[in-house]
């Protein structure tokens, strides 16, 4: 069951303006993420489902984030219907977020009261979403859909929508200022943020140092 309220979940997103994204099949490690995460400043956590039994991992890492944890928010991405939706709400997710527009899952997720966050390509499937109660909508890949620019032309006469932007979100101050100035309400990262390097290595305090950093660079932009 989720500990937190949707509005709760989009406030602190927008405080963070960074959702740090990964997967693991193994997990001690995604624990070991998320609890690196926590270190560096981040209260928002993205597990991503992949692969067979990825909800038995999300499950251990729910009960690991509650009880070790506190503050921290954590959700799951990578959904595309509603019945992996409900499964994963059945385990703690506190928001559910996927690459695609789903009606079916707008309804599952707004029954239990949960921040659902679709993915989006076009101004009519964004208004589509925000007709379905979505209060964020995601763009992915949002590089390719048209980086900063496509959000910045999304803003302009509709400043109300918001946009998180993941996939070609690098973790430097020239990219996120880019994206940010744009307007985007926050970013997701996964592979640019924790590396593979970082994994292979276990090197947990430079996965911390790394967020913080991140974290950092949004507040300064943001406070410019």
């Amino acid at each position: 069951m989720s500990q937190y309220s949707r509005i709760e979940v989009c406030l602190k997103i927008k405080e963070a303006g960074l959702v740090p994204i990964h997967f693991n099949k193994n997990a001690e490690t995604v624990k070991n993420v998320a609890k690196a995460c926590y270190d560096g400043g981040a209260r928002i956590f993205e597990f991503t489902n992949r692969g067979d039994f990825a909800h038995e991992v999300f499950t251990e890492l729910s009960k690991y984030v509650i009880k070790n944890l506190p503050g921290m928010i954590l959700g799951v991405g990578s959904i595309e219907d509603a019945a992996t939706s409900a499964l994963y709400m059945q385990s703690g997710a506190n928001f559910i977020v996927s690459p695609i527009l789903t009606p079916e899952m707008a309804k599952v997720c707004n029954r239990r009261k949960i921040a659902w966050i679709p993915g989006c390509g076009t101004l009519t499937e964004i208004a589509y979403a925000e007709e379905l109660g979505a209060e964020i909508v995601k763009t992915f890949p949002a590089m390719q859909i048209g980086g900063p620019d496509f959000i910045k032309n999304i803003k302009g006469p509709r400043p109300w929508t918001n946009i998180m932007s993941t996939g070609g979100v690098m973790p430097t101050e020239e990219n996120l200022k880019a994206w940010f100035q744009a307007g985007t309400y926050c970013v997701g990262m996964g592979s640019k943020l924790i590396t593979k390097k970082f994994i292979a290595s276990g090197d947990w305090a430079g996965i911390a140092a790394k967020v913080n950093k991140v974290l950092e660079i949004i507040q300064s932009i943001r406070s410019a």
